[in-house]
């Protein structure tokens, strides 16, 4: 296999985006980091395990966006909400974060709601679509094509797996391949059989969220239980 039919099989698209640098309209079909505004009648900021509001921490409405996951292709809007404290990597979902989906828009309400705790700065997010190629060691790459990447380092076609893979999107993105600082968990299993990575959401000082130290919160789906996982590393 040569080096440009390895990088067909492994890239993915993915919607990255920039915060700010633009005026937002303040319409449902805009994406936001630092603001949630989509709730239903009853809802509200969900609290965390301490009875403590959690920081809403970002808002994608998926149906305008370059690219979406086929797992999420009925889902209309996130809206995604962490706790002060993070969690364990891998805890289940309730007391330490929240994701919330929505199909139907027709129960949606429009609230602005905030947690005056907060040091998150509320900013839109423009998409674009980018190619994303996974990182070596745990990153996505299937035993296979790790296989062939070697092969080709072996017979001295490449010096590394990175003159193939010669781009990777660390921004926030909705596809594509995790960000890992550390050596990864893979894509799949690592989060939990039958979990897919969807999105991340990383370090920004411009809405000032550092994770940890300059890591990312990444968040994988599971389309049968529709259970979602988080899991984050840092440097």
């Amino acid at each position: 296999m040569t080096p440009e039919e390895v990088k067909s099989k492994i890239f993915k698209e993915a919607t990255i985006f920039k915060a700010g640098g633009f005026r937002p309209k303040h319409t449902l079909e805009e994406s936001w980091i630092g603001k949630v505004t989509v709730y239903t009648e009853a809802e509200s900021i969900p609290l965390d395990v301490h009875g403590d509001l959690m920081f809403p921490l970002a808002q994608f409405y998926l149906p305008t966006l370059p690219f979406v996951p086929s797992k999420l292709s009925k889902t209309k809007i996130i809206t995604v909400f962490i706790a002060p404290t993070y969690p364990e990597r891998l805890e289940e979902m309730g007391q330490h974060w929240v994701i919330r989906e929505y199909e139907n828009l027709e129960a949606i309400v429009v609230k602005d709601l905030s947690n005056p705790e907060s040091f998150l700065k509320a900013f839109p997010l423009k998409p674009a679509l980018e190619k994303d190629c996974p990182i070596w060691d745990g990153g996505g790459l299937s035993p296979e094509m790790e296989d062939e990447v070697l092969t080709l380092e072996n017979e001295g076609v490449i010096d590394s797996y990175y003159d193939i893979a010669d781009f990777h999107q660390y921004e926030h993105k909705l596809g594509g391949y995790p960000s890992y600082c550390q050596s990864g968990i893979g894509i799949a299993d690592g989060f939990g059989e039958g979990f897919e990575f969807m999105f991340q959401i990383t370090s920004d000082d411009k809405i000032n969220l550092n994770v940890i130290d300059r890591g990312s919160l990444l968040f994988a789906k599971n389309d049968e239980t529709n259970k979602w996982a988080i899991y984050y590393d840092f440097y």
